[in-house]
């Protein structure tokens, strides 16, 4: 197997989970049906706040040196879209001091080998935010908020090349098929732990999380 083919088989078993993510319910979980800007912002400066902390843990015990490497650079740009989305809280007058922690972030920072870091943290998690940037960018169009949505577009092309660079050191990382299903089983865990919040968290608004067909 190489990169490709393993996000492929990724987002084809993770098919059904990811459709669902990339919803306009997903605003409705993530803000507790609160579905106004600064509701949105604070939710995203979490999310990266979250990601910061996990990379930059990462890029402390790592042992390999392109692992320590590409975890230090996600750290510096999970920090980087965590202080724009600050600063675009700022501007609303919202001094917002991030929280850390959920459910994925608990699961990846439990991670301590290369191949399941990167694939669970850069494959499993980017192709959760894209879902999730790309809801955002929505929500700000819809607001008649062009600033906002750009900013969030620039976000998610950023965690696009995240993914990536994953991608790339996975190709170096996994020696044989085993390597690569455990690649596999960490990066769709991380979506079905991300799916089970969203889901949990409109059920217990009473929403369906099935699409009106």
């Amino acid at each position: 197997m190489d990169s490709e083919a393993f996000r492929e088989r990724v987002e084809s078993a993770r098919a059904t989970e990811l459709e669902r993510l990339g919803s306009n319910k997903l605003l409705i979980a993530l803000t507790d049906a609160t579905l106004e800007p600064e509701a949105v912002l604070r939710a995203a400066a979490d999310s990266e706040h979250a990601a910061h902390n996990t990379f930059a843990a990462w890029a402390e015990d790592e042992e390999s040196p392109d692992g320590r490497e590409l975890f230090a650079w996600l750290a510096e740009r999970e920090r980087e879209h965590r202080e724009r989305v600050l600063d675009s809280l700022a501007d609303l007058g919202v001094d917002h001091d991030p929280a850390d922690g959920g459910t994925m972030h608990e699961y990846l920072r439990a991670r301590g080998d290369l191949v399941e870091r990167v694939a669970a943290g850069t494959v499993g998690r980017c192709l959760v935010s894209d879902r999730s940037h790309l809801q955002i960018v929505s929500f700000f169009v819809n607001e008649g908020d062009e600033a906002r949505a750009d900013l969030f577009r620039d976000l998610r092309a950023e965690t696009g090349e995240e993914l990536e660079r994953g991608l790339a050191l996975l190709d170096d990382a996994c020696d044989g098929e085993d390597d690569w299903e455990r690649a596999r089983m960490v990066a769709e865990y991380v979506i079905q732990i991300a799916y089970d919040d969203y889901a949990d968290a409109l059920e217990g608004m009473g929403i369906d999380v099935k699409p009106v067909c």
